[in-house]
């Protein structure tokens, strides 16, 4: 009986003793907790002494800089940042006396500009912080830089940070493309995704030019965590500007081409690249994949990173080796039957029964598979030498393009495991080869460019405080790919293939086209060829214009295209759209017609816009003006002898009128609305999908056409 009591006696001391060490354990985590957080919170922890002598907690932490601009070869913006605020105030700091007699007034201000509170609710919740102690009160996520400069007049705030408590320096810097979709992929994006970058584009291409320098600013510790103070020890050093190759008119031109094709072929995915001829610079670019939702989207660069058969836009490859290596004429007469089969596999022509007996550049300006028997014939004994002079062309390699993303192109050679007696006269027509749209179309712009091979660019220029850092200059990948002699027969080839064969459709009133089609059957999503009336083809057209001394060059490849599948009818429509619009509206291609008429001192016409900005430029430019710079938006007037300006009002909280101005001052209005803006067309504003006068809904979409 005593041993069970002394047993159980023992245990309860041990109880005892456990929870006594825990509660002690328990404390000592508190204590240290307490202790590290007001001493030893990481190792810049500073403080700063309050006027009541309270020591606050702070850290210096990095000041991310605002990225630079990326801006086409006109300098207009294609992808900049812009800022937000998020407005706090610390209304503890401000003297009794000052609080009491203006903190109405404040109200008032701040229900004028934010009316998401009345006066009266403003008043009573600023009240309420500063009873509490709240030393970073919320007033406003997200303003515009114009709204925090007015905040900054406003009672109170208008004694600064330390005396009126604002803190208006909590900056969210956003990255926006002003033409949407446009070029997307290629201007790219930098993003980091668990612990590492991703570097897409020209974003990520030169990402160490556009991230700028870290600077560094003070964070509080708080209650709920620590918050910037606004307080900046190192401004931030601002990125540098990368100038881009591409000029915006001709994307345009190129996206909606292509955009409206894609749609009227129901296609699953297409791309389209204009490039110039002399240096190789990268005028226009636009992938577009169709979305769940019927919708097409910039979601990869397929003119980059897709390599796929290129079918029969490749027998220039096939003509040119066969020239040089002196196996054939173009003026020589193959018998072009429809049918040409090899170890069991028969390849036909388009057209029932072929074309009969025709020479070989008959054969290529009508896209005849006998081009399959003709290189088989030439090198079935010697495939080695057909790969080695495709290897001399460079079409074999890749192009080191500064874009990450563009694969080695593939292509099979004697005694590796993709080769077979199948390979020659297959690879003659562009299958058993793979290619992605862009090292085509640089193949075909070095036969424009009279052999030379250039590297496809797309910067020319990175800039820094009006500066150049550096300057990307045409770089030659080789300086020729063949003898004059066959370029001169290759391009009799590929005009004629517009003036007699395949691309007949695509002739223009005003110049000469030269280009080759191409119709590939291509894998299913299923890596599978479908059978018989489920087969998938890609559609392409590749040349340059005008035919004599070319400027630009072009590709158009529309994948799976449900209502057609030719590469005239499908991609070629899209190339002479692109062609002809480009023609009408650059000067390059026009003669002047008043060399020798006087100029005539006229006024310019202008579009409604900022007050500054016209007083600005006029000024510069020496034009007379009556400008006054205290509008802020004026509509002005180019009769008479000089400008004069009228100054445009707007109706707070009513959708502005913006007909008239450029897509920059219409954007920037409607946006700091808090409407969302999309544009169709360039040149100035004639027609928005919301009248003037409408009352502002913030977040939805309004619709601008330029012209």
């Amino acid at each position: 009986m005593v041993n069970s009591t002394n047993n159980i006696s023992n245990q309860t001391k041990i109880k005892a003793q456990l929870v006594f060490w825990a509660f002690v354990f328990l404390m000592g985590v508190v204590i240290y907790k307490t202790i590290s957080i007001q001493f030893f919170y990481e190792d810049n922890t500073v403080y700063l002494n309050t006027e009541n002598g309270e020591k606050l907690p702070t850290r210096i932490v990095k000041k991310k800089p605002r990225r630079g601009q990326i801006l086409d070869i006109n300098h207009i913006p294609l992808v900049t940042s812009i800022s937000y605020y998020d407005i706090y105030m610390d209304p503890t700091v401000i003297k009794p006396k000052l609080f009491n007699s203006e903190i109405s007034k404040l109200s008032i201000k701040l229900a004028e500009i934010f009316p998401e509170k009345t006066a009266r609710e403003y008043e009573i919740y600023i009240r309420k912080a500063r009873r509490r102690g709240n030393r970073y009160l919320l007033i406003k996520k997200n303003a515009t830089n114009i709204e925090r400069k007015q905040l900054k007049t406003f009672p109170i705030f208008n004694k600064g940070r330390f005396k009126g408590g604002l803190i208006d320096n909590i900056e969210h810097i956003i990255r926006k493309r002003p033409f949407g979709e446009m070029a997307r992929r290629t201007l790219g994006y930098v993003r980091k995704i668990d612990s590492k970058t991703l570097k897409v584009g020209i974003e990520g291409a030169y990402d160490e030019y556009l991230r700028g320098v870290d600077g560094e600013e003070i964070e509080q510790k708080i209650s709920t965590g620590w918050k910037k103070t606004g307080t900046i020890i190192r401004e931030p050093e601002e990125g540098a500007t990368v100038v881009t190759t591409i000029d915006k008119e001709i994307q345009e031109v190129a996206h909606k081409e292509l955009l409206n094709q894609l749609k009227l072929q129901e296609a699953r995915n297409g791309c389209v690249v204009v490039m110039e001829v002399k240096t190789g610079k990268i005028k226009a670019i636009s992938n577009l994949f169709r979305g769940n939702d019927g919708n097409y989207f910039e979601s990869y660069n397929q003119a980059i990173g897709i390599k796929e058969v290129p079918g029969s836009t490749f027998k220039l490859a096939s003509l040119m080796a066969l020239l040089e290596d002196k196996k054939v004429n173009i003026s020589d007469k193959v018998n072009a039957n429809g049918r040409y089969t090899f170890y069991g596999k028969t390849l036909h022509d388009s057209k029932e029964g072929g074309y009969g007996n025709i020479t070989i550049q008959e054969a290529f300006e009508k896209s005849s598979n006998v081009f399959s028997k003709i290189i088989n014939d030439a090198y079935k004994n010697e495939p080695q030498q057909f790969i080695h002079r495709l290897e001399s062309f460079g079409i074999v390699d890749s192009l080191g393009i500064e874009l990450k993303g563009e694969p080695q192109p593939t292509l099979h050679r004697p005694g590796t495991k993709g080769w077979s007696g199948l390979s020659l006269p297959w690879m003659a027509i562009g299958y058993e080869v793979q290619l992605t749209p862009l090292q085509i179309l640089a193949f075909y712009n070095a036969v424009a460019n009279n052999g030379k091979f250039m590297k496809p660019l797309f910067v020319q220029s990175i800039i820094k405080d009006n500066k150049v850092l550096k300057e990307i200059k045409p770089v030659v990948l080789k300086e020729k790919i063949c003898s004059d002699q066959t370029l001169k027969d290759l391009h009799l080839c590929l005009k004629g293939v517009v003036k007699r064969g395949t691309g007949q459709a695509l002739k223009s009133a005003y110049f000469d086209i030269s280009g080759k089609t191409g119709t590939a059957q291509i894998l299913n999503q299923d890596k599978r060829y479908g059978a018989p009336g489920e087969r998938k083809y890609q559609a392409s057209f590749v040349g340059f214009f005008p035919s004599e001394n070319p400027i630009y060059s072009v590709i158009v490849v529309i994948t799976a295209p449900n209502k057609n599948i030719y590469g005239a009818k499908v991609s070629g429509t899209v190339f002479s759209a692109i062609a002809n619009k480009v023609y009408a509206s650059r000067l390059e291609f026009h003669k002047p017609i008043n060399l020798k008429k006087k100029t005539i001192n006229n006024l310019p016409i202008t579009k409604e816009g900022n007050a500054t900005d016209f007083k600005t430029i006029t000024n510069h430019l020496k034009i007379p003006n009556t400008i006054n710079t205290s509008d802020e938006w004026v509509k002005v007037n180019s009769s008479g002898t000089k400008l004069t300006a009228k100054k445009i009002r707007f109706n707070k909280g009513t959708v502005p009128n913006v007909k008239g101005m450029t897509a920059k001052d219409a954007i920037y209005l409607l946006e700091k609305e808090g409407l969302v803006v999309r544009i169709t067309g360039y040149g100035k504003v004639v027609h928005q999908s919301i009248l003037p006068g409408t009352e502002i809904k913030k977040g939805v979409i309004i619709n601008l056409t330029l012209k």
